[in-house]
């Protein structure tokens, strides 16, 4: 047996225990995580420190720079979302149906957790306590495996997590992290048929796409982020140009930020009036069709084909013109991730046609795609943005890590 079947063994064996904890011994444990990482934050934060000053020495962008980069008042953020997950209604154990056949028996269906899942992501480490959390409350266990990127920061929490478990009797394999950041591990992991029952990866579209290709366990795809916004020519322009600076500017290197923005031709030059000084604040590269490179000049770069399907998690923009909106609309089909997608307009009538007609997890109308997530939806927090159509879609919080089984009461019925 190699070492990571049987850290899968062992995963395995907690969830037995897991699944029938109760709330308030898993409202205990992340009573005790949050606990211990305000009191032991110095060790993340040094720890961290180490990742990031590697991260700067091999060359890291500046956005996924961020992304690795813990604070005191980023921990504090983290530690605020562990005690909401604990505040959350368990949905362990809730009937959402009931009912007594004709022969007498008594069938119900009620929410049970997963089991054990593994998440593969990459430089964020706020996603390894986020991911933990949203598992222990749900009842699942978790086996981690971060990036290279982040390890010390992984290892470092990850121990700290495990003590809090312990501390409230609960087996410190509810949350394991995959200690080896080799392709080999992560390819292992994929293949862990009989100890894992779900496999989510969070990160950039190349992991993404590898592991749903690669993987013999069951995977929920999540946050390939290709999103755009369409500004029609009915739209209120001041409020399109704000809409589109806080979609790609407020973080850009996240998966609900802006890739592409659409822009109905005849408008585009009273809006790019408006929009370009925003975007100017923060140096947006601009890369741009013909039309558009008729309006901004040598302010923007030509597009290539590639842009049209690029996720740059960077001050980078993608720009097209269009004739109207179904062409907004086949386009945002053709080339979106089924992440998020808005249309800007003060036409009632084409806003239900576009969130209708546009095939996302998130469809907005007068709004930035940065609101996909999970506390801002009123989930608490969410393990991830799913962009499937099975089992969960969107943010996927509590219920989402939920499967179902039927349980049905008798009186000695026979077939």
């Amino acid at each position: 047996m190699t070492a990571l079947q049987q850290q899968g063994a062992a995963a395995k064996a907690a969830t037995y225990v897991l699944a029938t904890a109760g709330t308030a011994k898993k409202n205990a444990a992340l009573a005790a995580i949050a606990d211990i990482l305000t009191k032991r934050q110095a060790e993340w934060l040094a720890a961290n420190a180490e990742d990031v000053a590697a991260a700067k020495e091999a060359g890291m962008r500046p956005a996924m720079l961020d992304r690795l980069t813990l604070s005191r008042d980023r921990i504090t953020g983290i530690v605020e979302g562990v005690r909401q997950v604990a505040a959350l209604p368990d949905p362990i154990g809730q009937v959402t149906k009931m009912e007594t056949r004709p022969n007498g028996l008594i069938i119900g269906k009620r929410r049970v957790p997963l089991g054990v899942i593994a998440i593969i992501f990459e430089a964020r480490p706020n996603v390894t306590v986020d991911a933990a959390a949203l598992c222990l409350k749900s009842g699942n266990v978790c086996i981690l495996r971060g990036g290279k990127e982040a390890i010390r920061s992984n290892r470092t929490v990850t121990k700290l997590m495990r003590e809090a478990l312990a501390s409230v009797g609960l087996p410190e394999d509810c949350i394991s992290l995959v200690q080896d950041t080799s392709h080999e591990t992560a390819n292992q992991l994929m293949h862990l048929d009989g100890y894992v029952d779900v496999l989510i990866p969070r990160g950039g579209a190349g992991l993404i796409r590898a592991v749903a290709k690669e993987a013999s366990v069951p995977v929920i795809r999540t946050g390939e982020g290709v999103c755009h916004i369409y500004v029609d020519d009915e739209a209120d322009l001041d409020m399109a140009a704000s809409i589109l600076y806080n979609a790609k500017c407020s973080r850009p290197s996240v998966c609900n930020a802006v890739e592409c923005v659409l822009v109905q031709k005849d408008i585009a030059k009273d809006f790019w009036k408006k929009a370009l000084p925003l975007l100017d604040e923060k140096g947006v590269e601009l890369r741009a069709d013909e039309a558009a490179l008729n309006i901004l000049g040598t302010r923007a770069l030509p597009a290539s084909e590639a842009d049209w399907d690029a996720e740059y998690d960077d001050y980078i923009l993608a720009i097209r013109t269009v004739s109207g909106m179904e062409e907004a609309i086949g386009f945002i089909n053709q080339h979106g991730t089924g992440h998020s997608e808005s249309i800007i307009t003060k036409n009632y009538f084409k806003a239900q046609h576009f969130l209708d007609a546009v095939d996302a997890a998130a469809v907005y109308v007068n709004a930035s795609t940065r609101f996909t997530d999970g506390g801002e939806f009123g989930l608490g927090a969410e393990i991830g943005i799913s962009t499937q159509k099975m089992h969960a879609r969107g943010p996927m919080g509590l219920e989402e890590l939920t499967s179902c089984k039927y349980v049905i009461y008798g009186e000695g019925q026979v077939r």
